[in-house]
């Protein structure tokens, strides 16, 4: 069934467990990952970063998931990750996107809230769930002018009441975009920010947690990891594989099974990991 956040983020942030927010690039790993979150019962979140809406047009990826939202035995939202502008993050809800990230981490704070807070109150006729950001998360492989900073607990209190979100991503020790599983988280910031605010918490570039970090960080009130890089790291290894193993195939259909049976069983482990 097609939803937005809303509906279950609030009851998430008391239980030991935390929704995968999965970025997607097409049918293939929202199929898989749909596919995952209905062998467990579990909510699924369809993400769309700024890399595939560059690809595919915004209208084109809800007339696709949509309908495999609607049709799915579990809830499933599809949410904007990153949106930089206001008028992307308006085009989303108004094309069907049931939630979006309005990332104004490199604005000033007033800016960052300002801005943020208009984007609520437009969702709100929507029945849209916003994620807000304070902090920076930075890149790993790229995007040097996005800078690490850290969530200042205070900064956080004051942003998650003065702008409206629903829930808020914070900048605790992760990067985007790591392959290797090396974050250092600060555990001591996020009590602090916890203890100031009872707003969910987001965490992205999660495929750098650690196991042992992902168990021990969905015992705090954090409801939704970002997990991009460990789905694709699994689809592409298993096309490669595909790929050399069958020099002469030529059908992408069949090329394609045993990715998406990969990016199905990455799902299921990192559900696994988030206390399903």
């Amino acid at each position: 069934m097609l939803t937005s956040l809303k509906p279950f983020i609030k009851e998430m942030a008391f239980q030991k467990k935390a929704i995968p927010g999965f970025n997607i690039f097409g049918y293939e790993d929202a199929r898989s990952v749909i596919d995952a979150a209905e062998a467990i019962g579990a909510p699924a979140i369809l993400m769309t970063n700024k890399d595939c809406i560059e690809h595919v047009p915004l209208d084109s990826l809800v007339g696709l998931l949509k309908p495999m939202a609607i049709k799915a035995k579990v809830p499933v939202c599809i949410h904007l990750d990153h949106a930089k502008s206001e008028d992307l993050a308006i085009e989303a809800i108004e094309a069907g996107y049931t939630s979006v990230m309005f990332d104004g981490s490199a604005l000033s704070f007033k800016e960052n809230v300002e801005r943020t807070a208009r984007i609520v109150d437009y969702a709100k006729r929507f029945n849209v769930s916003v994620e807000g950001e304070i902090g920076s998360v930075a890149y790993a492989d790229r995007n040097p002018e996005t800078a690490m900073i850290y969530t200042d607990p205070d900064e956080a209190c004051r942003f998650a009441k003065e702008s409206g979100v629903d829930l808020m991503a914070i900048s605790i020790g992760t990067l985007h975009r790591m392959q290797t599983r090396e974050a250092s988280i600060q555990y001591d910031r996020l009590e602090a920010i916890q203890a100031k605010t009872q707003i969910p918490l987001v965490i992205h570039g999660s495929t750098g947690i650690t196991d042992n970090d992902l168990m021990r960080l969905i015992t705090y009130r954090i409801v939704k990891f970002n997990i991009g890089t460990a789905l694709r790291m699994a689809f592409g290894k298993a096309l490669r594989e595909e790929v050399l193993a069958n020099p002469e195939e030529y059908d992408r259909l069949k090329l394609f099974k045993k990715p998406m049976e990969a990016v199905r069983h990455e799902a299921l482990a990192k559900y696994k990991r988030l206390g399903w």
